[in-house]
């Protein structure tokens, strides 16, 4: 399948999202909503659980904040950033490089902190560890203008319709080499709320499970199961059998010298159902998976209770 294609499904599935994306009410949500705001107690932030199918959400920590703060998405923004290498055919499974590890750019120390490895990264494992060093030297390969219209056909810079009275991030056209570097990883020009990442998410949960795409988006899929499995997120794999596919992030504040900690993903990682998306004021991206994980156990022993009540039901 073209890239071109590609770039229409994730922009069909976005258009459909206010027709979708109506509040839900119920036991089951009612019983989950407690468990994302338990889990949550206590935290500056927002958290967001998305029915991946309908679109529905199913529970929200602080709608205010997630509709309206925001913020620079950090590492989260790199599956985007692979997706549009990959829909401009810039990458392959054959594209591997060694993490320089060591990295500053336009003055900011992006150093790597995933385990050293002495073997050559392939964009898979590039996302599953998260390699600044990796994503910020293919990136050369696209235009200003390639990498800004890929970020703005997966939804960022507009509203979800999720919740009323939303804000909306932003993208910018990077200027230089350098702030194209930056733009990849989330560290300038592009903002989101977290209502954003979660719906971004969203499109690319409905996007795996469309097996005609597989030859363009199969690299994306595989790096963000291994950033649960064995990469930089795997705080956010629960200890229930579910396989998790997502990803952190970590990004410099405006307000100040702090950083704040996001986390995005989908679950069953095969076949998703539903997407948590977890954003924290003066956080790190490890502290949202370890939340995360807690959320998805909680969607998880959710929808089996309501299994079990509709088996017991016939």
């Amino acid at each position: 399948m073209g890239p071109s294609l590609i770039c229409r499904r994730i922009t069909s599935i976005l258009l459909f999202l206010p027709a979708l994306c109506v509040a839900s009410t119920g036991a089951d949500t009612s019983k989950l909503q407690s468990a994302i705001a338990h889990t949550m107690a206590g935290q500056h932030g927002a958290a967001v659980v998305l029915d991946v199918h309908s679109g529905r959400v199913l529970a929200v920590y602080h709608a205010d904040v997630a509709a309206r703060r925001v913020a620079s998405p950090g590492s989260s923004i790199k599956p985007f950033t692979l997706l549009a290498l990959l829909e401009a055919g810039k990458v392959d499974a054959h594209t591997t490089l060694v993490c320089k590890r060591p990295l500053t750019i336009a003055g900011h120390k992006l150093d790597c902190t995933h385990p050293d490895t002495p073997e050559p990264l392939g964009p898979a494992a590039a996302l599953a560890y998260s390699c600044n060093s990796y994503f910020t030297s293919v990136v050369k390969r696209l235009t200003s203008e390639q990498l800004r219209d890929s970020f703005v056909r997966a939804g960022f810079g507009s509203v979800t319709h999720l919740e009323p009275n939303e804000a909306s991030g932003s993208v910018a056209l990077a200027p230089s080499p350098e702030e194209l570097q930056l733009q990849a990883i989330g560290e300038w020009g592009v903002s989101v709320t977290p209502l954003e990442l979660a719906s971004a998410y969203r499109a690319l949960a409905l996007l795996s499970q469309k097996n005609s795409d597989a030859k363009v988006t199969a690299l994306l899929f595989e790096g963000l199961q291994g950033s649960v499995s064995y990469g930089m997120a795997h705080a956010a794999q629960p200890a229930s059998p579910i396989k998790v596919a997502g990803k952190t992030g970590t990004a410099p504040a405006d307000e100040g010298s702090w950083t704040h900690g996001w986390f995005a993903g989908y679950a069953p990682a095969e076949n998703p159902t539903f997407v948590v998306a977890v954003f924290l004021e003066k956080g790190h991206g490890s502290d949202a998976a370890v939340l995360a994980s807690k959320m998805f156990e909680a969607v998880a022993e959710s929808r089996d209770e309501h299994l079990a009540t509709v088996g017991s039901q016939r």
